[in-house]
């Protein structure tokens, strides 16, 4: 399977990963998003029951932020806007 990139009607980035197993939508969100304005949004479809805690693993961990995610009939639907490139630093 290949990716699939277009432009969504909303202006969002599309990133069709249906198919493709783990770690590959997340490695393939993090290649299309690199470089990206702050804010740049990306809809990303995937079929990998993994890719939401992978999604929202490396939104957390990089600076990104993960504003909806949503599943419907087995295919995730997660929409990423793209941060600065530097994660949150949580204090306990």
């Amino acid at each position: 399977m290949r990716q699939t990139e277009a432009e969504a009607p909303s202006g969002e980035t599309l990133l069709d990963l249906k198919g493709l197993n783990c770690p590959m939508p997340v490695l393939r969100l993090a290649k299309a998003i690199r470089g990206a304005a702050p804010g740049t949004r990306f809809r990303v479809l995937a079929t990998d029951p993994l890719a939401a805690l992978d999604i929202a693993h490396f939104c957390q961990t990089k600076g990104h932020t993960l504003i909806s995610s949503e599943d419907d009939d087995g295919v995730g639907s997660y929409v990423v806007a793209a941060g600065t490139g530097s994660p949150e630093i949580n204090s306990l």
